[in-house]
């Protein structure tokens, strides 16, 4: 069927990514900030999911921040993506002094200023004929955006939220973060009335791409399907707690939390929440990887009728040659496999490294991944090696063949803050490699079997606290002490990828949602 459309180019750069724009397709993937142009997690299982259903043609919404973030394509597309846009919706801090005031349609903003009111208070979704309102009226053209930014009726909605959020705070920071919050949402409103008549709409989180999906189907009543590998909303928390840029650190964690938090803090707390109530409340399915993470879907507004949980898969078969070179004894590596960000808490990894040395002096620490995505962490990674003299046994090897790999490991480590569901568990335990994990995600349903394994399986490797070198250092001398323990262990990781992570499960999952929705089971 493939050649009825244009073959998806070899493209390389972010200034060619753009092609057959508004083409329709079967299923159009809204993605954020993810897939093709950030590599691993969620990008590695979307590339999965398009090259596992060629009956299927897909169109791709990519939504970023500002272009300069993404400069290359870090997949090649496969044919069955028949089109791709690229969407940058974050504002630029910077004023036109010379724009003249704009003239507005005040019944568009009294639209507008009842959308704000229900971000500022997120108790509740906003409701479907708000949304369907908001992203038809203020949707329609630039127009909009112009009137955002310069009309005297949306400089009168920002004095009275300002007014009901809190009239003591920074009057300057608020209007700061009331641009930087909300001229996206018009954004995505004129992006959701242009693109193409697709089948089914996916979004592979919440957040903005989920709010796009949100208001796509308000406008459409098309199939709109959600999909969250981490949770969004938890981990957009975390990045606020973390925030550098945000003065008052709290404990963002506490979704209860807004006593003594600065205003401006809460204010992005109670943004992305409402995205992902948006984003429940319109999908007709919502997915999980994990039953922890369905738990904190319904916990967080989904209905819990919409929810169900599947797993990630990998090929099993490219595992095969890996665990027939495994070695008898293990290796003394242990590496970590991920992306060099700051969420994986690599720092943890190399003191975990260090403090092993006293029992293996030969021990090796690979870092294997990506290092483009944050480079003032990698740097901050290379200081700490360097302070602690680990030169010689730790070391960045960017991106290898992982089944090329894996006999060369003797463990595999995950020293994440927080992770969904990590294939590099499930990748290693089908190579039996022994796996040391935080207890974040999937992890512990990964590597000790979910509730529902009957009979358990038994343990493939050994669950510990985040950030804690010292549990992981005991873990490292536990696994490799005992040649035939070790050998156990990744024994059992095997037998549970076979049995229940293989991704073909994962595609007859999705084909089935895929075909329902199309058949108008997921339509609300």
């Amino acid at each position: 069927m493939f050649n009825l459309f244009k073959k998806a180019p070899a493209i390389t750069t972010v200034k060619e990514a753009s092609f057959n724009v508004g083409k329709s397709a079967d299923i159009c993937l809204l993605l954020e900030g993810t897939y093709p142009f950030v590599r691993g997690g969620v990008s590695s299982w979307v590339h999965q999911i398009i090259n596992g259903m060629p009956e299927y043609t897909f169109y791709l919404v990519f939504i970023g921040g500002q272009p300069e973030n993404y400069k290359k394509m870090a997949y090649t597309l496969p044919d069955n993506v028949v089109g791709m846009e690229m969407q940058y919706i974050l504002p630029k801090n910077s004023i036109d002094k010379k724009a003249p005031t704009r003239h507005s349609d005040r019944c568009n903003f009294d639209i507008w200023e009842k959308v704000i009111s229900y971000f500022d208070d997120p108790k509740e979704p906003i409701p479907t004929d708000l949304l369907k309102a908001f992203a038809k009226e203020l949707g329609r053209d630039n127009k909009s955006l112009d009137e955002f930014l310069y009309s005297g009726a949306s400089w009168d909605v920002l004095k009275n939220r300002y007014e009901a959020v809190d009239a003591e705070g920074s009057f300057v920071d608020y209007f700061w973060t009331y641009r930087t919050i909300y001229q996206p949402l018009i954004n995505l409103a004129i992006i959701a009335n242009k693109l193409p008549r697709c089948k089914v709409y996916h979004s592979i989180s919440t957040g903005y791409a989920g709010f796009l999906g949100a208001l796509v189907h308000s406008l459409t009543g098309l199939p709109f399907l959600l999909t969250e590998h981490g949770i969004y909303t938890k981990e957009r928390k975390i990045d606020l707690s973390l925030a550098t840029w945000l003065s008052n650190k709290t404990d963002a964690l506490d979704i209860s939390m807004h006593t003594g938090m600065d205003f401006i803090r809460k204010i992005w707390i109670n943004f992305f929440i409402q995205l992902g109530k948006a984003a429940y409340q319109e999908a007709g399915q919502i997915t999980a990887l994990f039953e922890g993470n369905k738990e904190r879907q319904i916990l967080d507004g989904a209905d819990a009728d919409k929810c169900v949980v599947v797993v990630n898969g990998i090929k099993t078969k490219n595992f095969v040659e890996s665990y027939k070179n495994r070695p008898q004894t293990p290796p003394h590596v242990v590496a970590l496999i991920g992306r060099v960000v700051s969420i994986k808490d690599v720092k943890t990894f190399i003191r975990t490294v260090r403090g092993a040395l006293a029992l293996y002096p030969d021990l090796e620490g690979w870092i294997v991944g990506p290092m483009e995505e944050d480079p003032v962490y990698v740097e901050e990674c290379k200081t700490l090696i360097e302070s602690l003299s680990l030169q010689d046994h730790v070391k960045f090897t960017g991106n290898l063949n992982v089944p090329e790999i894996l006999p060369k490991i003797g463990i595999m480590m995950l020293t994440s803050i927080s992770e969904a569901q990590p294939l590099v568990l499930l990748e290693a335990m089908c190579a039996g490699i022994p796996c040391i994990a935080t207890n974040v995600g999937a992890c512990s349903e990964i590597l000790y079997g979910a509730k529902s394994e009957e009979p358990n399986l038994g343990h493939a490797g050994e669950i510990i606290s985040i950030a804690s070198p010292t549990q992981g250092i005991n873990m490292i001398e536990y696994l490799f002490e005992d040649a035939a323990r070790w050998r156990e262990f990744g024994d059992r990781g095997r037998k549970r990828v076979l049995k229940y992570y293989d991704q073909e499960m994962m595609f007859k999952a999705y084909k089935d949602f895929y075909k329902g929705a199309i058949d108008g089971r997921y339509r609300i």
